[in-house]
């Protein structure tokens, strides 16, 4: 089983930004979708983006709606690690934000129930 460490959260004045990384363990990583998950207080985890391998070096980031062109999905494969740049924040980004690795890139990539395994979370918080 994969195994994730999150890292980079933090407390944010609204309009400001945050970089969060999950390093994973795994031999494959590089043909992995990778995924970023948010679960604010009182409300159920939610999709935010996901990291997707195509075909040779060809990846593919889907965004949910309320973070489209604000927040960025990449990958550095030589560290088995994501990275979610959060820009312009709102209060209402304000959740744990969860990594998630879905190894045989099953669909659809906004469904939690297609992940294998998850990390710990990590705390974001934006004050306004």
């Amino acid at each position: 089983q994969v195994q994730l460490v999150e890292s980079g959260g933090g407390l944010v004045q609204a309009g400001g930004s945050l970089r969060l990384s999950c390093t994973a363990s795994g031999r494959t990583f590089s043909s992995y979708a990778m995924g970023w998950f948010r679960q604010a207080p009182g409300k159920e985890r939610e999709f935010v983006a996901v990291h997707r391998w195509s075909s040779g070096s060809t990846y593919y980031a889907d965004y949910a709606d309320s973070v489209k062109g604000r927040f960025t999905i990449s990958r550095d494969n030589d560290k088995n690690t994501v990275f979610l740049q959060m820009n312009s924040l709102k209060p209402e980004d304000t959740a744990v934000y969860y990594c998630a690795v879905n190894p045989a890139q099953r669909r659809p990539y906004n469904l939690l129930k297609s992940y294998d395994s998850w990390g710990q979370g990590t705390q974001v918080t934006v004050s306004s």
